[in-house]
C-alpha cells in the first residue's frame, strides 16, 4: 500500500516505480529492466532543432564542427549521468530538489525559465514536424503547424499503455531516424580522412561560434536534465547501498548507448551537409527545405529526400512526447500543481504554435530555419540555470551520503559548466553590444541592459546561494538518524468504506477491512452498477442487475453485523471512480479499502486508472489489498 500523503508529490506519480527491477535474478535481465529512460532522453538530442544547426554547420564549415558535436555529446553524457544519480539516490527530480533548496522567489524565476526552455524545445518540434509533412506530402507549412495539435491524443494513448510501451514506441522512432541517415550516408560517400580532421577543435569565425553555441544548445538541453532525474524513478529498486550503486551503474550504461546513438544521428546530418553541399560549393544551403530539395539531384536517387522527410517527422514526433513529460515534471516539481495530461499538452503545444504561426504570417516560410536555430540558442542560454543546481545537489555529501560524486567528477562538472557559461555569456554580450551600437531607442536599450544585469545576477545567485545557505529549507536525507519516532495516537477508524466488485476476492477484502475496525466502527459497503440501465437512469435504475447487486450488498452487510459491527450497503451507478468518491465523501468515511487486482492489458488500465483516480480525489488513507 502507498501512503497518499507521502506520495502525492513524487515524480510522474502514475508511473512512479511502475517497473520492478528487483525481481530479475540474472544480470542481463536486470540490465534490461533498467534500459529505457535514456532513450526517451536521447530523442531530445536529435530533435528537429538539431537539424537546422547541424545543416548550417556542415554546409558552411564542412566537417570542422564535428568536434563540437562530440564535445557536446560527452558533456551531455556527464550531465545526464548526474541527473540520473540525483533521481536514483534522492528520489527527487531536479525541479523538486530546486524547490527544496532555493527561496520561493528564485524558484519562481527558475520555473519560468524552465518553461521557456520547454516552449523553445516544442517550437523546434512543431516546426520540424510541419516542415517534414510539407516535404513529404506537399501540404502548406502553416497547415502542418496546426496539424501538430493532434499529437496531443497520441501522447495520451501512450501514457495509458504504460511506460514500457512508450519507451518501445520511442525506440522504434529512433530506429527509423538512424536507419534513414545510415542509408543517406551510404549514398553520400563522405571522405573519411576529412571526417577525422573534423575532430580537431577549431572555430573559424564568429558565425561558427554562433552555430557552435546553437549546436550545444540543441544537444545539451536543460529540459532533459529535469526529464532524466524523473524517468529513472519509474524503476522500483531496493534501497540498500548495493542496489543503488547497481542502478547508478546500469543507468550510466543506458545513457552511454542512447546518447551515442544521438551523436551518430547529429554527426550524420552534419556529415551529409558537408559531403553534399559544402564540398560542391553550396555553402548557402542552411535551410531544411533547401537540403531536401537538393538531395535528389546531388545524390542521384529519389529515395534520399523521402528518407530525409520521414526521419524529420519521426524526430519531431518522438521529441514531442518527451517534451510534454518534461513540462509535467517542471510544473509539478516547482508548483506542486497537477493538471490533466491533455490540458498540459494543449497548453505546451499552443505556446509553440503561436510564435510559429506569427512568424509564418508576418515573414512567410523563409524565416523558419532561423527561428529553429534561435530556439536552440535560447535553450543554450537556459543551461546554466539547470546545470549549476544539479552539480550542487549531487555534490552535497549531507544529502547524497556515500553516493556523493567523487572529487574528479565534481571538478570536471564545474569545468564543463564554466565552458558552457563562458560561451553563452560571450554570445549574449556580443549580440547585445551589436544591438546597442545600432539602436537609437533609449527605452529598448534600457531593457537590453537591464536584461543583462538580471541574467548575470540570477546566475550568480543560483551559483552562490547553496554555499551561503547550506541548509535546505526542507532537508531530505538518505539515511535518517536513529532518533526513533515521536509518540503518535494510533488511529481508530470510525467509518470504513469498502469498495467491492462481487468477485472471488470480496471475502479477502472484507476481512482486511474488518481488521482495521473496532466494535464502534461502521462499514460502508460500496458497489457500482455499470449496466446500460444504470448509465441511463442512474439511481432510478431498477433492472435485474441493480436489484441483484443490492441483494448481494445487503447480504454482506448482514454478515458483518453478525460479527458485531455496524454496516451500511450503498450502491453507486454508472461511473465507478466518480461514484466511489461521492459515496465516501457523503458518508464521511475516514478510511477506504479497495482491492488491487493483478491484471494485465486492458484490465490493468481499467483497474489501475480507477485506483489512481480515486486516490487523487480523496484526502483520507486508502488501503489497497493485493488480490
Amino acid at each position: 500500500m502507498r501512503n497518499n500523503s507521502n506520495n502525492q508529490h513524487v515524480s510522474l506519480l502514475d508511473v512512479h516505480e511502475s517497473i520492478d527491477t528487483t525481481q530479475p535474478k540474472k544480470r542481463w535481465k536486470r540490465l534490461a529492466a533498467f534500459i529505457g529512460p535514456a532513450y526517451l532522453v536521447s530523442v531530445g538530442y536529435m530533435d528537429p532543432g538539431n537539424w537546422a544547426t547541424d545543416l548550417q554547420g556542415g554546409s558552411k564549415f564542412g566537417y570542422k564542427l564535428i568536434w563540437v558535436l562530440l564535445m557536446s555529446n560527452l558533456m551531455a553524457l556527464l550531465l545526464q549521468s548526474l541527473a540520473a544519480r540525483l533521481g536514483i539516490v534522492r528520489r527527487r527530480d531536479l525541479a523538486q530538489a530546486n524547490r527544496e533548496a532555493y527561496p520561493k522567489s528564485i524558484n519562481l524565476i527558475l520555473y519560468i525559465l524552465a518553461e521557456i526552455a520547454i516552449a523553445a524545445t516544442d517550437l523546434a518540434e512543431v516546426l520540424g514536424m510541419a516542415i517534414g509533412l510539407h516535404l513529404l506530402t506537399g501540404i502548406p507549412i502553416l497547415l502542418g503547424v496546426l496539424i501538430t495539435v493532434l499529437d496531443t491524443f497520441l501522447l495520451l494513448i501512450l501514457q495509458r499503455l504504460g511506460m514500457r510501451k512508450m519507451e518501445a514506441f520511442i525506440v522504434m522512432l529512433i530506429a527509423i531516424i538512424g536507419i534513414s541517415f545510415l542509408i543517406e550516408i551510404i549514398f553520400a560517400q563522405p571522405n573519411l580522412h576529412d571526417i577525422a580532421g573534423g575532430f580537431v577543435p577549431t572555430i573559424p569565425n564568429s558565425e561558427a561560434l554562433y552555430i557552435s553555441i546553437g549546436i550545444i544548445g540543441a544537444t545539451v538541453m536543460p529540459h532533459n536534465l529535469y526529464l532524466h532525474s524523473a524517468l529513472v524513478q519509474t524503476r522500483k529498486i531496493q534501497r540498500d547501498e548495493t542496489s543503488i550503486r547497481r542502478a547508478i551503474r546500469f543507468n550510466i550504461f543506458d545513457s552511454a548507448i542512447a546518447l551515442n546513438l544521438a551523436f551518430f544521428v547529429n554527426a550524420a546530418i552534419l556529415i551529409l551537409a558537408a559531403a553534399v553541399f559544402f564540398k560542391t560549393g553550396r555553402t548557402d544551403v542552411a535551410e531544411i527545405k533547401d537540403a531536401h530539395r537538393m538531395l535528389e539531384p546531388m545524390l542521384g536517387t529519389s529515395l534520399a529526400p523521402v528518407l530525409f522527410a520521414v526521419a524529420l517527422i519521426a524526430a519531431g514526433q518522438s521529441s514531442t512526447v518527451t517534451g510534454t513529460l518534461a513540462g509535467q515534471i517542471v510544473m509539478e516539481g516547482y508548483l506542486r500543481l497537477r493538471i490533466n495530461p491533455w490540458l498540459r499538452r494543449v497548453i505546451t503545444r499552443l505556446l509553440a504554435i503561436i510564435p510559429a504561426v506569427v512568424v509564418i504570417l508576418i515573414y512567410g516560410e523563409n524565416e523558419l530555419d532561423d527561428l529553429l536555430v534561435f530556439s536552440q540558442v535560447i535553450l543554450s542560454i537556459q543551461l546554466g540555470f539547470a546545470i549549476i543546481p544539479l552539480i550542487h545537489f549531487v555534490s552535497d555529501k549531507e544529502k547524497m551520503g556515500v553516493f556523493v560524486i567523487p572529487l574528479y567528477v565534481k571538478i570536471l562538472s564545474w569545468i564543463v559548466t564554466s565552458i558552457l557559461l563562458a560561451l553563452n555569456l560571450k554570445m549574449v554580450f556580443e549580440q547585445s553590444i551589436e544591438y546597442l551600437q545600432n539602436s537609437h531607442n533609449t527605452v529598448s536599450n534600457f531593457f537590453v541592459i537591464a536584461g543583462l544585469v538580471v541574467l548575470v545576477s540570477l546566475l550568480a545567485t543560483v551559483l552562490l546561494f547553496p554555499f551561503i545557505r547550506r541548509r535546505m529549507e526542507k532537508p531530505i536525507t538518505i539515511h535518517a538518524q536513529n532518533t526513533g519516532f515521536k509518540k503518535v495516537d494510533v488511529p481508530a477508524f470510525k467509518r470504513i468504506a469498502v469498495a467491492l466488485d462481487f468477485g472471488a476476492n470480496d471475502s479477502k477484502i472484507l476481512s482486511f477491512a474488518m481488521a482495521q475496525g473496532n466494535p464502534s466502527t461502521t462499514f460502508i459497503l460500496i458497489h457500482v452498477v455499470e449496466s446500460v440501465s444504470a448509465q441511463m437512469l442512474g439511481e432510478g435504475s431498477a433492472d435485474y442487475e441493480s436489484l441483484t447487486d443490492q441483494e448481494q450488498l445487503d447480504l454482506y452487510a448482514a454478515q458483518i453485523r453478525e460479527n458485531g459491527f455496524n454496516a451500511i450497503a450503498q450502491l453507486g451507478f454508472e461511473r465507478r471512480t466518480k461514484e466511489i468518491v461521492r459515496i465516501v465523501k457523503e458518508q464521511s468515511a475516514d478510511l477506504l479499502v479497495m482491492g488491487a487486482h493483478g491484471h494485465t492489458g486492458f484490465k490493468d488500465w481499467l483497474y489501475g486508472e480507477t485506483i489512481n483516480n480515486v486516490r487523487h480525489e480523496l484526502k483520507i488513507p486508502v488501503l489497497l489489498i493485493n488480490v
